[in-house]
């Protein structure tokens, strides 16, 4: 578990960090500061960009704060394991929930992806990008997950790169240890590399059609997952295929390499 300052508040921004930098506050940052958190002028945050590492910065302005100096860096710029959560969008606060998990869980990347049974059919990407932010900010993270377009199942299908493997997670598929078949994946004879990447597919509240199910089980290296006895709502199925897969494949187990 790395060192971090659980207490100290942390704040996104989009500039370039380096000790002895200015960096101007947005007007919502300042009114975060200044009105929410009660911080004024000497006082200090911790701020990141999702490239630099996470740096101390020292708040500053006369009546309310606007600017921050950028003093030191407290933590160097990780990056997480090439994992991308493909789902198909829910609505509103069922999405803004998914989004900020999988934030949480260490996702790099957020392909929406529209199937014939998704009930959603418009996606606020900016709204997902501010969830992605936030979720960032208060969980100590130090890199932003990637917030693609919507797209049908099917052209993200064939636009996916064939090497990464594909976690299908299908309420239709036999119910079986779930962890053993991860396991059994990384020590198959041709191999799962981390590197490769890994796309984990949650569907939508009326499952994948039949049609979608065959598409699916064509592609090369696909692992079709069950995950347990009991029918998920696609947000907690997201939330247990990430953890999941962290624990057989990315970074819960050892650092990326």
């Amino acid at each position: 578990m790395p060192d971090l300052d659980f207490r100290a508040p942390r704040l996104f921004v989009d500039a370039p960090l380096s000790q002895g930098e200015t960096i101007a506050l947005e007007r919502n940052q300042s009114n975060y500061l200044g009105n929410v958190l009660r911080l004024s002028a000497g006082e200090q945050v911790l701020v990141f960009n999702g490239r630099d590492g996470e740096w101390q910065a020292q708040i500053a302005g006369r009546k309310r704060p606007d600017s921050l100096e950028i003093l030191t860096q407290r933590r160097p710029q990780d990056r997480l394991p090439d994992i991308a959560y493909v789902f198909a969008p829910l609505k509103h606060a069922r999405l803004d929930y998914m989004v900020q998990k999988a934030v949480e869980m260490g996702a790099a990347s957020l392909q929406p992806v529209l199937t014939r049974f998704t009930q959603v059919s418009r996606v606020n990407s900016e709204r997902m990008r501010a969830n992605v932010i936030e979720a960032a900010e208060q969980c100590g993270i130090l890199c932003l997950a990637d917030v693609a377009e919507p797209m049908p199942l099917d052209r993200f299908l064939t636009q996916r790169r064939p090497e990464r493997l594909l976690v299908f997670c299908d309420e239709a598929a036999e119910t079986a240890s779930p962890l053993q078949a991860l396991q059994n994946a990384l020590s198959a004879a041709d191999g799962i590399d981390i590197p490769d990447g890994i796309d984990i597919l949650i569907g939508p509240e009326g499952g994948f059609a039949e049609e979608e199910r065959a598409l699916l089980l064509r592609q090369k290296r696909t692992l079709r997952l069950s995950l347990g006895p009991r029918i998920l709502r696609a947000d907690t199925a997201g939330v247990a295929a990430l953890a999941l897969v962290q624990a057989a494949l990315g970074d819960w187990g050892a650092p990326p390499g």
